[in-house]
C-alpha cells in the first residue's frame, strides 16, 4: 500500500447541495454532528495503509484547506502526507492549462506533475463527498490479482436506480466489456450482468484504480475531462477493465434530500452505516470540547455531538452538532442540527440583546421539525420551522431557504422570535 497514491476529487460548485456549500466545498459539509464527509474517504485511506493522500480542491476551498490542515498531520519517519492541490495557473503555452478544471479527469490531468513526482505504482481515485466504509486493500490486491489496467468499484442496483446511473457490463471473468450512461428501455436491458436477480445491474461508485502508467497514457491521449463519460469509455475499447464489486452501504452525498435522509439514518438503533466500528474508526480533527450536557430532556433516537447545552427539551429522530445550545421548551424532530463554531460569553449575549438580534442556537419554545439548520445560526424564541412538502422547486428567502421539502437555515443566518416558515 506504501506505492499507491490516493486522489481525491474535490468536487465541483456543489449547486444541488446549496446552500450548504453557500460557503464551503462539498467535502467540506458536516456529517453527523462532528465530522467532514471527507473524512469519511480520509478514513477510509487510513485504516488502508494508504497514507500518502493528494486532494483536489477549485471552489470554496478555505474551510476544507483548514480542516485538513488542522487534522492530518503526520510525523517525520512514517512517509505519509495529505496534500491540498488547488486549481492553479501555470506557465505552460497550452492555456488550457492554465484553466480551471473543467471535470474530474481534467483536474488530474492538470496535476499530473505532481502526482509523477510521488511516483506511485498505482493511483486511487475517489470522490470526497460520498458516504461508505471500503478496504481498499482489498481492492487494490483484486486489481493485481486479475492483472488488469484499470479497475472500478462497481455496486448491484435494481431496475429502477440503474436508469439514473453509469452501468457496466461485465464478461464472466468480471472484465468490463460495455458502459453506458443512464440507459433506458431496451439499452437497459442488455447491459444485465449481476448475479443478483434483485440488482442485476452495476453500476460504476466512481472509485477508480489505475496503474500509474495507464493513467497518464489515457489522459494524455483522451483530452475529454471526465473520467466517467470519457476515459473508462476510451479504456474499456483498449486496456483491460475490471469490475471489483462491492456490497456494502454507499450513499452519493449530492442532493439536500440525501445529505437529510443520511444524516438521520445514522441516528437509528441499527444505521446502515454504522460509525461504531473499532477496527475501522472515522477520524476527524480533536477539538478538546467539553461533555454534551442535558438538563431534564427527552431524546429518541439521537445523536449528539460534543460539547452541547441542553435544557428542557424534547428531540427525536435527530442529528445535533457540535457547541448545539438549545434553550426551554424547544421541540426538535427529523431535523439536522449542524451546531456552532464558538461557544457567545456574557458580553456577547449583552450585545447581542442591545442589538435586537437571537443568540447562536434555538432560543426557548422554538418548534423545529423536517429542517437542515447550519452553523453558527440565530433562531430566536418562540420560532416554527416545519417542512414543506409541497415545495418541488428551491424558494430562496433571506434568511432561509426551501428545497426538497426542507426547510434549510444557512450559516449565520438570523430568524428573529416569533417567525413562523
Amino acid at each position: 500500500m506504501r506505492q499507491v497514491l490516493s486522489v481525491i476529487l474535490g468536487g465541483g460548485r456543489g449547486t444541488r447541495l446549496y446552500p450548504l456549500t453557500k460557503l464551503r466545498a462539498k467535502p467540506a459539509v458536516p456529517l453527523a454532528g462532528k465530522y467532514r464527509l471527507i473524512d469519511l474517504t480520509i478514513s477510509n485511506c487510513l485504516n488502508s495503509g494508504i497514507s500518502r493522500i493528494y486532494v483536489l480542491t477549485q471552489f470554496l476551498s478555505e474551510s476544507l484547506n483548514r480542516h485538513i490542515y488542522r487534522t492530518y498531520k503526520f510525523d517525520n519517519f512514517g512517509g505519509g502526507w495529505v496534500q491540498i492541490l488547488a486549481a492553479e495557473q501555470t506557465a505552460g503555452e497550452d492555456a488550457a492549462a492554465s484553466d480551471w478544471y473543467q471535470g474530474t479527469a481534467d483536474a488530474v490531468r492538470k496535476q499530473l506533475g505532481h502526482i509523477r513526482t510521488a511516483r506511485p505504482s498505482e493511483v486511487l481515485i475517489l470522490s470526497g463527498d460520498h458516504l461508505y466504509r471500503m478496504a481498499y486493500a482489498e481492492f487494490i490486491a483484486y486489481h493485481r490479482e486479475t492483472g488488469a489496467d484499470v479497475t472500478v468499484a462497481v455496486q448491484p442496483v435494481t431496475r429502477e436506480a440503474a436508469p439514473q446511473l453509469g452501468i457496466l457490463k461485465v464478461d464472466p471473468k468480471g472484465r468490463i466489456v460495455e458502459f453506458s450512461e443512464k440507459p433506458q428501455g431496451k439499452a437497459l436491458d442488455k447491459m444485465a450482468s449481476g448475479d443478483d436477480p434483485e440488482k442485476p445491474f452495476l453500476a460504476s461508485m466512481g472509485i477508480y484504480v489505475f496503474n500509474f502508467d495507464v493513467m497518464r497514457e489515457l489522459l494524455e491521449k483522451h483530452k475529454k475531462d471526465d473520467f466517467g463519460k470519457h476515459i473508462l469509455p476510451a479504456a474499456i475499447k483498449s486496456h483491460e477493465v475490471y469490475a471489483y464489486a462491492f456490497d456494502g452501504y454507499w450513499e452519493d452525498i449530492g442532493t439536500v434530500r440525501a445529505y437529510y435522509e443520511a444524516n438521520l439514518s445514522l441516528a437509528l438503533p441499527n444505521p446502515p452505516f454504522d460509525l461504531y466500528d473499532p477496527q475501522f474508526p472515522i477520524y476527524s480533527r480533536p477539538r478538546y470540547l467539553p461533555g454534551t450536557r442535558a438538563d431534564d430532556c427527552h431524546l429518541e433516537r439521537v445523536m449528539l455531538a460534543d460539547g452541547c447545552l441542553l435544557q428542557d427539551a424534547i428531540i427525536t429522530d435527530s442529528v445535533i452538532g457540535l457547541r448545539s445550545i438549545i434553550g426551554p421548551g424547544v421541540r426538535i424532530s427529523r431535523s439536522v442540527i449542524l451546531g456552532a463554531d464558538f461557544y457567545e460569553d456574557e458580553a456577547r449575549r449583552v450585545a447581542n440583546r442591545e442589538r435586537g438580534r437571537p443568540d447562536v442556537g434555538i432560543g426557548s419554545g422554538s418548534t423545529i421539525e423536517g429542517a437542515i439548520i447550519d452553523k453558527n445560526a440565530r433562531i430566536g424564541h418562540n420560532v416554527v420551522i416545519r417542512p414543506h412538502p409541497e415545495v418541488i422547486e428551491m424558494v430562496e428567502e433571506e434568511n432561509y431557504v426551501i428545497r426538497d421539502g426542507l426547510v434549510i437555515v444557512p450559516k449565520n443566518a438570523v430568524i428573529s422570535d416569533g417567525t413562523v416558515i
